[in-house]
C-alpha cells in the first residue's frame, strides 16, 4: 500500500508550541519535508505565525494578533513551554528554510488577518517576506478571494482550503486553478476515490497511521499531522 506524504502540521506540536521555529526545526530533522503554518498579522503589519483568532489558549493573553505590536507579541511566552520560545515572524522562517532547500512549506493565510487589513495589504507584505522562498511556498488559505488576488498577481503555487468536502464545487475555484485541495479528514465520503481536477489533495488533520495509509489508497496525496515524527516512523517503516 502506498504511503502517503506527510505534512508537519504547524511544527511538531507534540514536542513544542505549534508554529514555533524550535518545532518547525524539530519536525524537519526529523524527515518532514513539507511543512504547514498560519500566518497573520501584527498590529504593526508584520506577517507572524499564529493560529489561533486569540491568544489565550497558546500564551494566556487577551485579544487578537492584530491588537498587539510586533514587540508585544515577541515578548508574550505560551503557555506549558519546556523553553522560552517566541511568536516567531513569517520573515524569520523564511531565513531558516533556507538552509532546508528541498523543504515545501504551506502558508495559511488567516481570514481573521484579512479581515483587519485587506486582501491586498495582506499579499503584498507575504510577499515581501517570503521572496527567498519564491518558487516554493505554498500560498493557501480558506478565502477564496485572497487566493484569485495572489493568481492575479502571479504567485505561482496555491492551495485551497475547505473544510467540506462538498465546497470544492465553490465558483472562484476553477478560475483560481489552485495546485493543492486542502480538505478536513472528518468530512471526506465514508467510501470511494478521492480525487479533484487533478490538484494534489491534501487531507487534516490525522495522527493514526492506518488511516493516513488508507487515504493514501482512495487518491490522497498529503496528510497533514500534528504527531510529525511519530508517523514518519510508522508510516515509512
Amino acid at each position: 500500500m502506498p504511503a502517503p506524504e506527510l505534512i508537519a502540521h504547524r511544527g511538531w506540536p507534540h514536542r513544542h508550541p505549534e508554529n514555533t521555529l524550535p518545532g518547525i526545526e524539530a519536525a524537519l530533522r526529523a524527515g518532514a519535508r513539507y511543512v504547514e503554518v498560519d500566518v497573520q498579522l501584527s498590529a504593526d503589519g508584520v506577517p507572524v505565525l499564529f493560529h489561533d483568532a486569540s491568544l489565550m489558549r497558546l500564551c494566556g493573553a487577551p485579544g487578537a494578533v492584530a491588537d498587539h505590536t510586533l514587540a508585544a507579541l515577541a515578548a508574550r511566552r505560551f503557555l506549558n513551554a519546556r523553553d522560552e520560545v517566541e511568536i516567531p515572524t513569517l520573515s524569520a522562517l523564511a531565513s531558516m528554510l533556507e538552509d532546508w532547500p528541498d523543504v515545501i512549506p504551506f502558508i495559511e493565510i488567516k481570514p481573521e488577518t484579512l479581515a483587519v487589513f485587506g486582501i491586498e495589504a495582506v499579499y503584498w507584505r507575504v510577499e515581501h517576506d517570503l521572496a527567498s522562498l519564491a518558487g516554493r511556498a505554498v500560498l493557501i488559505s480558506f478565502d477564496t478571494a485572497f487566493l484569485l488576488a495572489a493568481r492575479r498577481h502571479g504567485w505561482p503555487v496555491l492551495g485551497a482550503v475547505v473544510e467540506l468536502w462538498a465546497e470544492r464545487a465553490h465558483p472562484l475555484l476553477p478560475e483560481i486553478a489552485p495546485e493543492y485541495l486542502f480538505t478536513d479528514v472528518d468530512h471526506l465520503p465514508a467510501t470511494g476515490p478521492l480525487a479533484w481536477c487533478g490538484a494534489r489533495l491534501a487531507v487534516y488533520e490525522v495522527s493514526d497511521p492506518a488511516l493516513a495509509l488508507e487515504l493514501a489508497r482512495r487518491g490522497v496525496d498529503l496528510v497533514e499531522t500534528f504527531a510529525i515524527g511519530e508517523m514518519l516512523a510508522q508510516c515509512h517503516a
